[in-house]
């Protein structure tokens, strides 16, 4: 399947593939997802999915809550490890709670922050309790190589920093294996 018949929803999935996911989906058909916390209330939707440069990896996704269509909206930044996927209802959810979420650091769309700004990522990952060092690629297990690409038969370790785990069910641990 290519870009031009892929299914209507962007999605990629390989005939006999576990699970109601689709083995890839297309970024932007993550935009305007929602999002629930754990007891299903409605925290907002997707708005726009922030890349890591250089790591290629999803940094934050910007979540929209509040206001009546999109006016007086509030964004926030939400660390794309905090999220979890609920592939069965096609949607997000986020541990946190409607009111907690009220009081979490967040912007206007027409006044957005410094993204790149360490301050401002060490308050975002502090307020949803995630690690600002994590990647947000899948954690492979120690000892692991992969190809480096040069075409020399060299390989390098993606040998995880300490503290990754690998063992969570995080949309991070499931984006590499089921959602790319």
């Amino acid at each position: 399947m290519g870009y031009v018949n892929r299914d209507k929803y962007g999605m990629y999935k390989r005939s006999g593939s576990a699970g109601p996911g689709p083995a890839l989906m297309g970024a932007d058909t993550l935009i305007g997802d929602g999002v629930v916390n754990g007891t299903g209330q409605d925290l907002g939707d997707i708005k726009e999915i922030m890349l890591d440069m250089n790591t290629g990896q999803v940094a934050y996704v910007v979540l929209a809550f509040g206001g009546f269509l999109g006016m007086h909206e509030k964004l926030f930044a939400v660390p794309w490890q905090a999220l979890h996927l609920d592939t069965a209802n096609h949607r997000f959810v986020l541990n946190v709670e409607k009111e907690r979420l009220k009081s979490a650091p967040g912007f206007n769309k027409d006044a957005w922050p410094d993204m790149a700004d360490i301050d401002w990522a060490n308050q975002i990952h502090g307020f949803y309790g995630t690690d600002p060092q994590r990647s947000s690629a899948l954690t492979m297990g120690p000892g692991t190589t992969v190809d480096d690409g040069s075409g020399l038969g060299k390989s390098r370790s993606l040998d995880p920093s300490p503290g990754t785990g690998g063992d969570d069910k995080s949309l991070s641990h499931i984006r590499g294996s089921n959602i790319g």
